[in-house]
C-alpha cells in the first residue's frame, strides 16, 4: 500500500479565555484549555494508482490529516506510512515524491511570470534538465497555459492561477498527490477544465491522489472510492456506488403531469419534496419505489415518469446529519 492510516490522533490543546480586561489578567495566572481532537483514531489504507475522495464538513479533519500525510504536522499517536516513509521525519527523498495542493494556498511569486517558481522548483527537487522540459511540456500541453508562461502572476485569473500551483506542485512528477480543494472559488467552466486535468493526470501517471473537496461534482466524477469524515472519525470508506446503496434508503420518483393535481392527493404516494406544476418530485421507500410508480401511472393524469437515485449531495448530507 503507498499510504497507510493505522489509529491517527491529532488533538490540540485551545485557550479558552473569558472576554474583557479582567479575563485578560485571570489568563496570565490560570488558563483553561480545551481539547480539541481534530483527527479522531482514523484508519486507512490507499494503494497505487488509487484517486480517493476524502469528503466532510468544515472542520471534519480533513485538512489536519492531509497535513499529517504530508509532513506539516506530527501526529499525537498513530501510524502514518506513505511511500514508506513516515512523513513527519521530512526526508529529502519522501518529499521529492509527494505533493501538497491547498485551494487557498499561494507558492507563486506575484510580481513574476509563473515559469520563474517552476525554474526554482527545479532547482529544489534537483530535476535533470532533460526531465523538466519533458514534464514542463506535458504539464503546460494538459492545462493548456503555453500562452500564459511569461505573464505576471498577478495579471493571472484565479483559474489561471489554479493552473500554474498545480504545474508548479507536480513539476517534479510526484508519486502521490494530495489535493485540498482543488476548484474552490473557481467557475462551473474551470472546474470541469481542473477534473479533467486531474483525471488525465491520474490516467497518464499512474499517481495517488487523495482530494477533499466541498464540491461533490468533483468526487463523483473522479473518485470511485470515497472516505467520509465527521468529528475526527472516519463513518464510511468505501465504493462510492455502495454509499447510495447503503445510505440511501429511498428514491426519486420525477413525475411530469398531463393536468393539474392537488398535492395533497400526490402526498399519498409519499413524500413530496418538490412540486411546480406541471413537474412534481415525490421521495417514498426503496423497496416500495415500483409499486409508488404503478400507482401514479394507474391513478394520475402522467405525461413523463423516471424513478432515480437521490443526489450525492443530499446522501452526503443525510450521513452527516443522522449519522447512521
Amino acid at each position: 500500500m503507498v499510504i497507510q492510516l493505522s489509529h491517527l490522533k491529532k488533538y490540540y490543546k485551545v485557550h479558552q479565555k473569558e472576554p474583557g480586561f479582567m479575563g485578560s489578567v485571570r489568563s496570565l495566572f490560570h488558563r483553561k484549555y480545551q481539547t480539541v481532537k481534530a483527527v479522531d483514531d482514523i484508519s486507512f489504507e490507499i494503494g497505487e494508482g488509487e484517486l480517493v475522495g476524502f469528503i466532510g464538513p468544515n472542520g471534519a479533519g480533513k485538512t489536519t490529516t492531509l497535513k499529517c500525510l504530508s509532513g506539516l504536522l506530527y501526529p499525537t499517536s498513530g501510524i502514518v506510512s506513505v511511500l514508506g516513509f513516515t512523513p513527519f521525519e521530512r526526508k529529502n527523498a519522501y518529499l521529492k515524491q509527494i505533493a501538497l495542493v491547498m485551494g487557498q494556498k499561494n507558492q507563486l511569486w506575484w510580481d513574476l511570470p509563473a515559469q520563474e517558481t517552476f525554474l526554482l522548483n527545479k532547482e529544489i527537487y534537483e530535476i535533470p534538465d532533460d526531465q523538466y522540459k519533458k514534464t514542463l511540456h506535458d504539464l503546460v500541453e494538459l492545462l493548456d497555459v503555453e500562452s500564459l508562461l511569461k505573464v505576471q502572476v498577478r495579471k493571472l485569473s484565479l483559474g489561471e492561477r489554479m493552473k500554474m500551483e498545480l504545474i508548479a506542485a507536480l513539476i517534479h512528477s510526484p508519486k502521490v498527490l494530495f489535493l485540498d480543494e482543488p476548484t474552490i472559488g473557481l467557475d462551473v467552466v474551470m472546474q470541469k477544465n481542473m477534473r479533467d486535468f486531474i483525471r488525465s493526470y491520474n490516467e497518464l501517471k499512474k499517481s495517488t491522489i487523495l482530494l477533499t473537496s466541498h464540491y461533490m461534482e468533483d468526487v463523483r466524477q473522479l473518485a470511485k472510492r470515497v472516505i467520509i469524515i465527521d468529528h475526527g472519525k472516519i463513518l464510511y470508506d468505501g465504493k462510492l456506488e455502495s454509499l447510495v446503496k447503503k445510505f440511501a434508503k429511498y428514491k426519486v420518483l420525477s413525475v411530469v403531469l398531463d393536468e393539474y393535481v392537488t398535492p395533497d392527493k400526490l402526498e399519498a404516494v409519499g413524500e413530496l419534496t418538490d412540486y411546480n406544476f406541471p413537474r412534481a418530485v415525490i421521495r417514498v421507500p426503496r423497496s416500495a419505489s415500483n409499486v409508488a410508480a404503478a400507482q401514479l401511472l394507474q391513478k394520475f393524469p402522467v405525461d413523463d415518469l423516471n424513478i432515480e437515485e437521490p443526489d450525492i449531495e443530499d446522501i452526503i448530507r443525510d450521513v452527516f446529519t443522522k449519522k447512521t
